[in-house]
């Protein structure tokens, strides 16, 4: 990596339609020539999305070179149909998994209950990272929240959990996402503070949908700073201009978090490309190898 340029990571989810699909590998073949350190690829709630995840991932490692990272968590299945679907992965030459507990399926309301570890199951990450590690050797990321895991009885506790990872075989922590710098660098600060050493990369979230991130927000416990909503107040008609403030907002959080000495960016795209590429542009981030086709 050129001094000075960060790396990147790029999230997408499985599509469930065709046309969903080449909105994905539009949005694929668009950022592939950034040269990303890795593409992860989501898992819905009880497995809901585990075939789809599994083609989605395979697929980009086959077709663009770039290492692919499934998504795996410990809801609806035994630890030996998921021990038995990560050698699929490995088999596959997927060598990057993203281990994460998991939300509970959606209620008849479409809201999640109480999660309940599976009868037989993984019961939380740490117990799936450190299964994951006895069926291969892969690299494994967890997910860290810089303002506690919203059902985290304290952020002691959720601190500790991340530390339950790491110590299980963690590689690398990606945080939820979050639009105040200062509560990621505090949380950078209590990370070192417990003895936390591997890389904790900053996710950020292009706001494509202003009430639709406050949602997002609300659900994970991400404070959304009120100079956001006095920003964006009044564009929900008026697309072109809120692609322009949101690039530029996404771009001023993350060029503040370079300046402050970080050098590794994981993107939430949504599986649009748009944005992501202008931030990236900002960030000094371009194209190193040609198109996809």
């Amino acid at each position: 990596m050129t001094s000075g340029i960060p790396s990147v990571s790029f999230e997408f989810f499985p599509p469930k339609t065709e046309k969903m699909e080449q909105s994905l590998w539009q949005a694929i073949q668009r950022l592939a020539p950034l040269g990303p350190s890795f593409v992860s690829v989501t898992y819905g709630a009880g497995g809901s999305t585990r075939e789809r995840t599994h083609n989605t991932v395979t697929r980009i490692q086959k077709e663009t070179g770039i290492p692919a990272a499934a998504h795996f968590t410990c809801v609806g299945a035994t630890r030996e149909e998921i021990d038995a679907i990560a050698r699929t992965y490995w088999d596959a030459g997927i060598r990057h998994l993203v281990a994460l507990r998991g939300d509970p399926p959606e209620t008849e309301g479409g809201v999640g209950g109480r999660y309940v570890p599976h009868p037989g199951g993984y019961a939380y990450a740490a117990d799936l990272v450190a299964g994951m590690k006895k069926v291969a050797d892969f690299e494994i990321s967890v997910a860290a929240y810089p303002e506690a895991h919203p059902e985290a009885p304290s952020a002691q506790f959720d601190l500790d959990n991340l530390k339950r990872k790491v110590d299980a075989g963690a590689t690398r922590a990606i945080t939820q996402f979050f639009f105040d710098n200062d509560a990621y660098f505090r949380f950078l600060d209590r990370c070192a503070a417990a003895g936390i050493t591997v890389p904790i990369v900053p996710g950020i979230l292009p706001i494509t949908n202003f009430a639709r991130a406050v949602e997002f927000a609300g659900k994970c416990g991400a404070a959304m700073p009120q100079r956001f909503a006095e920003t964006f107040e009044g564009l929900d008609s008026d697309p072109e201009t809120r692609q322009l403030v949101a690039a530029t907002m996404a771009a001023e959080q993350c060029q503040a978090l370079q300046a402050q000495g970080i050098k590794e960016f994981h993107f939430y795209t949504l599986n649009r490309s748009d944005l992501t590429m202008a931030i990236c542009r900002m960030l000094g981030v371009k194209a190193r190898q040609p198109a996809v086709s």
